[in-house]
């Protein structure tokens, strides 16, 4: 039975071009491939099923859960855990062959104890914080840290990284400030006597802004999914959205001029005209602000959003147009003759892109288009 719901449209063709275009564009470097928040609304199970078979292909993720969830969907590929460490997943995150992130001398302390006592621990990658004031090691611990793993040459050290604040915006100078740091902490590791397989710092807006921060693995997150970090970002690199969020007319109403639409009676019609109900509404991940400025697009045609937005349902004001029920507008992506970028929503509502796309949910229903 079709299910009359809001629908994204998840068009793999399209992330295995972008994919395709962002290896062009960083060159012959490993790719870490950030899946979280399931896959950025997306479908992490989908989107990493559509390109595991890639070479140099890795997956990142948040959490412990959000990995198991990717193995028991057979994928094998390497998959990073951001998260702090929980000493209660280490026995089977080593089990699944994931690897995990130390960011403090806490962690260093779990992984030694867990390895003392069973003999063996998850693969792990230091991170250091740079200038983001979040997860990782104070650039002056660096001594106690590459001292601890130098004593405790068992514990098996893959990678070192850090994360970017500001790499997609317009003025670069404090992610070069960042970057600086970060190639200073890699080098006293090195000279410490440390080998690390991946060194990794960059992001989707330093794979646009800063390929002196590419290194030997390169993350990637929503540029994968064919969006822009941020409007201040060059997009010198060819993406199309993965996502098109869509919804169904399911009536079609002519009412006079003069009618007022939806709560509050914040719209009023201009002229005798057509109201369409869409059977989506911010519970299913519609963006509610967007109601003031914001319209859907039909047959390549833009239609004026009428009034606000309701919990399940929106109206969309068609003029003369007569839609017919059960036919779909697009509310944010590429579709058909259809396109509005999740990007310009963002912009115009004060949000982000990320926001939107990891805010579909409810009842939305995903569809791969291979």
């Amino acid at each position: 039975m079709n299910i009359i719901g809001p629908k994204a449209y998840i068009h793999l063709n399209r992330l295995r071009q972008n994919l395709f275009n962002i290896r062009k564009h960083i060159g012959n470097r490993h790719l870490l491939c950030v899946v979280k928040a399931d896959g950025y609304g997306h479908g992490a199970k989908a989107i990493a099923d559509a390109i595991a078979s890639e070479p140099c292909i890795s997956f990142a993720v948040f959490a412990f859960e959000e990995a198991v969830i990717l193995r028991k969907a057979g994928i094998r590929n390497e998959i990073l855990i951001f998260s702090r460490i929980q000493k209660h997943w280490l026995e089977p995150a080593s089990r699944l062959n994931l690897v995990v992130s130390a960011s403090s001398m806490d962690d260093l302390k779990i992984l030694q104890d867990v390895h003392e006592l069973t003999g063996r621990c998850p693969r792990f990658h230091i991170k250091f914080d740079t200038g983001m004031t979040r997860l990782g090691f104070d650039l002056a611990e660096s001594d106690s840290v590459f001292g601890l793993l130098n004593e405790k040459k068992s514990l098996p050290i893959e990678g070192i990284y850090s994360h970017f604040a500001s790499s997609e915006d317009g003025d670069l100078s404090y992610a070069h400030n960042q970057l600086n740091a970060f190639k200073q902490v890699v080098k006293e590791g090195q000279n410490a006597d440390l080998s690390f397989q991946y060194i990794h710092c960059s992001n989707s807006g330093a794979v646009l802004n800063l390929s002196d921060a590419y290194f030997n693995l390169v993350r990637v997150g929503i540029l994968l999914y064919g969006v822009a970090p941020s409007h201040e970002a060059p997009m010198n690199v060819n993406v199309d959205p993965v996502m098109s969020f869509c919804g169904p007319i399911v009536n079609i109403r002519r009412v006079q001029a003069g009618t007022k639409v939806s709560y509050g009676g914040v719209y009023t019609t201009k002229k005798d005209t057509n109201i369409a109900v869409v059977q989506t509404g911010f519970a299913d991940g519609f963006p509610r602000p967007w109601y003031e400025q914001g319209f859907v697009s039909y047959k390549g045609v833009e239609f004026k959003i009428a009034g606000r937005p309701c919990m399940d349902q929106f109206m969309v004001d068609f003029g003369d147009v007569a839609p017919e029920e059960g036919d779909e507008v697009l509310i944010f992506g590429k579709r058909n003759l259809d396109k509005i970028p999740v990007e310009r929503i963002a912009r115009e509502i004060g949000t982000t892109a990320y926001a939107l796309l990891t805010g579909i949910h409810g009842r939305t229903e995903h569809i791969t288009l291979s």
